[in-house]
């Protein structure tokens, strides 16, 4: 297998190339053993102090139809008017195991007007039927970009209640929502509620039907389980008409300055990078090759002491890991 040199690849990375950037989510896209471990190596090259505090990781979630990708689209310009380049990760549903596995991948086709601005990366990939709505290889793909690019965008499946992971993945989720859908209640309800910073009503072009959508959502804001010192803001926008896009770019620079200012930002980029190394290892290995390494506790208190060096800490657990599995798998020669 004719792999890239990592450390070269991490340098042509940091620099922004594109051909680079996308040699690199595809090497985090293979799944074979040797790519793995090449791909370890990869994101350890990477990781530094701007993995903890630069750039932005938005996570835009919401149910089917509610008009996720257009609105996405008006983002991008607004982001790209303010000077600042975006890349986008658009996790597309996949078909069922039996049938394929495969998914359209076609929010590239529906953001027509900004595929051609060299400020905005693109990349759509499937969901492999992981119920939390994110795939596996999505949070080491938007630490990648995050090296290389002012904001990253992750835009989830769109299953409704299921997509809790856009929350370890993200500094700030954004729940789109959708007047007269009569889910409302359900959404007021459901766990999914409980995880976005900022809300979005699309479609405000429909007036009394919209405001009362976000008057409702509202309400979340007073649940006595969230942040007492940020607002929850509920944004009134419309992808079609361009309506209230700079105001939630605006909210969203909020939520990360508040993130900043209360000293969150940090603790969470670690805690996320803490939480999907186990995951990515169990995904590999499954538990008993986490047990292996000492389990899910020791694990997480081993990377909790490595600010900058969960990658490297990584592949040197998967090392440690695979000595164990080689020896009962093939024979001494």
């Amino acid at each position: 297998m004719n792999l890239p040199d990592p450390e070269q690849l991490a340098q042509r990375i940091a620099r922004g190339e594109r051909a680079a950037v996308a040699g690199g989510l595809n090497l985090l896209d293979n799944a074979l053993p040797q790519a793995r471990a090449c791909a370890a190596r990869l994101l350890a090259a990477l990781s530094g102090e701007r993995w903890l505090t630069g750039g932005h990781i938005v996570g835009v979630t919401g149910p089917p139809g509610v008009g996720k990708s257009s609105l996405l689209a008006a983002l991008i310009r607004e982001w790209r008017l303010l000077g600042r380049s975006v890349a986008v990760l658009a996790v597309d549903p996949s078909s069922r195991p039996e049938i394929g596995g495969g998914a359209l991948l076609g929010d590239r086709l529906r953001i027509k007007s900004v595929v051609h601005d060299e400020g905005v990366f693109i990349r759509s990939l499937a969901s492999r039927n992981q119920l939390g709505g994110v795939a596996t290889e999505v949070w080491p793909m938007s630490w990648l970009l995050l090296t290389c690019f002012d904001v990253v965008v992750i835009e989830t499946v769109g299953v409704g209640q299921t997509e809790i992971d856009i929350a370890e993945i993200s500094d700030t989720v954004c729940y789109v929502a959708q007047p007269a859908s009569g889910d409302t209640i359900q959404y007021l309800k459901s766990g999914i509620m409980e995880i976005p910073d900022v809300f979005a009503v699309n479609k405000a072009d429909m007036g009394a039907a919209a405001t009362k959508t976000a008057a409702d959502i509202g309400r979340i804001g007073e649940r006595p389980d969230r942040l007492q010192d940020w607002a929850y803001p509920v944004c009134l926008v419309s992808a079609t008409h361009g309506s209230g896009i700079d105001q939630l770019v605006a909210h969203f620079d909020a939520h990360r300055r508040f993130l900043l200012r209360t000293g969150r930002m940090e603790p969470l980029r670690l805690r996320h990078q803490r939480g999907w190394v186990l995951r990515l290892l169990k995904d590999e290995f499954g538990s008993f090759g986490v047990n292996l390494a000492g389990g899910r506790t020791a694990l997480s208190e081993r990377l909790s002491h490595k600010r900058l060096g969960q990658f490297a800490e990584y592949a040197s657990v998967r090392e440690d890991i695979l000595s164990r599995f080689i020896p009962s798998f093939i024979p001494s020669s």
